[in-house]
């Protein structure tokens, strides 16, 4: 990629091919509970904890490898990374229908998507679209660019489960991983490296780490965040199967899913807006808390169709509205120099939630045949996410006292 060309890409260019990259690399990895009976069927004798345990390795390697991913796109160009990240997570993608032993499983659907993801993950997108604007926007532009995802989750999921149907499991990963390589052309329009904002002083990637891990709020927001990895995790890995145990149309898991990203468009783009007007601590506990009232209600209440489509929607509008108001919070704490970098610290910690959220359904469902501890579990960590933001200050640290940051 010249530099030229870097420079000469005009804003809107960059943030369309910003936000079909965001929802190429989300929506296609959305939809990998449509193929946990599948594969649990055709290779491992109807044992889910198999694949289970492959997705939970994919998200814990995409919370440890975020951090490295992240800085590296701060140091050397978001394009970069995200073109190598795409080609990886569709060879990963491409691979698992030719994994019929539990390791190649882990290896393929695992480490190599889990590391293909992290270089080409949404939260590089987000990270080049803050350094576009103004401080008091940045919440806002979070909220745009989380809600490519949705997109993604909105129309690939669907073309997934109809892929399914019409041909079969391993075609539609085919096209998934075919969809991945588009990825490549645009990340050369998707430029943009860390560098200290207007007044701000420079700083070495060791002492920007540094300064993070001491920082009682950002802790603080990587434990809550935690949370919000084990759900969406369980869920998008589990909800589908869980709806055909209540005698439902398989169909309607990749529906549920479809309605999830629907809805949410609505709620990142809402929580992006709240963010900027108000506080973004007090908006994070009240999604969480009310996480868990929607979770609880769903448990209680009969599996319908109905019952579906609401929790559906409603968990949709809180799915993703917590990443632009935690993305938020981390650089109004730091500013944007190395935001992809730290950010990818606060996300390992949403990705060993996202571990344990699919690893545990998995697990629990084959002891016991059901999903309802992981559900109930799932209510109560929403309560405690609820709680753990609440000490949170926000405020930047004292290096950039006096610089304005969002």
């Amino acid at each position: 990629m010249s530099k030229s060309f870097a420079l000469s890409v005009p804003l809107w260019v960059l943030l369309i091919c910003g936000f079909l990259i965001g929802a190429i690399s989300f929506g296609a990895r959305a939809g990998m509970g449509l193929y946990l009976n599948d594969i649990s069927v055709s290779f491992f004798d109807n044992k889910t904890a198999i694949l289970s345990l492959s997705l939970a390795i994919q998200n814990l390697v995409w919370g440890a490898v975020a951090p490295f991913a992240g800085t590296f796109a701060d140091k050397y160009g978001s394009g970069k990374s995200l073109a190598i990240g795409a080609i990886i997570y569709a060879a990963g993608m491409a691979l698992i229908p030719h994994s019929t032993a539990p390791i190649m499983m882990h290896v393929t659907a695992g480490v190599v998507i889990g590391t293909g993801v992290a270089f080409a993950s949404f939260s590089i997108v987000i990270a080049t679209f803050g350094r576009k604007v103004s401080p008091e926007k940045r919440s806002l532009a979070f909220g745009i660019g989380v809600a490519s995802g949705s997109i993604g989750q909105l129309t690939l999921v669907p073309l997934a489960t109809y892929l399914i149907a019409a041909y079969n499991w391993q075609v539609s990963l085919y096209v998934m991983a075919g969809s991945l390589l588009f990825i490549v052309p645009l990340a050369l329009a998707v430029t943009g490296k860390g560098e200290p904002e207007a007044g701000q002083p420079d700083q070495s990637v060791r002492d920007a780490f540094a300064e993070a891990l001491a920082h009682r709020s950002y802790l603080l927001l990587t434990f809550g965040f935690f949370v919000c990895g084990f759900h969406i995790a369980f869920i998008q890995v589990h909800l589908p199967k869980h709806i055909v145990d209540a005698n439902l149309p398989a169909a309607l898991g990749g529906i549920s899913l479809a309605l999830i990203g629907g809805f949410n468009l609505i709620g990142v783009v809402g929580a992006g807006w709240l963010g900027g007007k108000f506080s973004k601590r007090s908006t994070l506990s009240g999604i969480y808390f009310l996480r868990s009232v929607a979770i609880a209600i769903f448990v209680l209440a009969p599996t319908t169709e109905w019952s579906v489509y609401l929790f559906s929607s409603a968990l949709g509008i809180l799915w993703l509205s917590t990443v632009p108001l935690t993305t938020g919070l981390v650089a109004q704490f730091f500013g944007m120099q190395y935001m992809a970098g730290l950010f990818g610290i606060v996300f390992f910690g949403h990705q060993v939630g996202a571990f344990l959220g699919a690893w545990l359904g998995g697990t629990l469902y084959d002891a016991s045949g059901s999903y309802d501890v992981v559900w109930w579990m799932a209510a109560a960590l929403g309560i405690f996410a609820g709680l753990i933001h609440m000490p949170i200050r926000e405020a930047p640290v004292p290096r950039l006292a006096g610089a304005t940051a969002s």
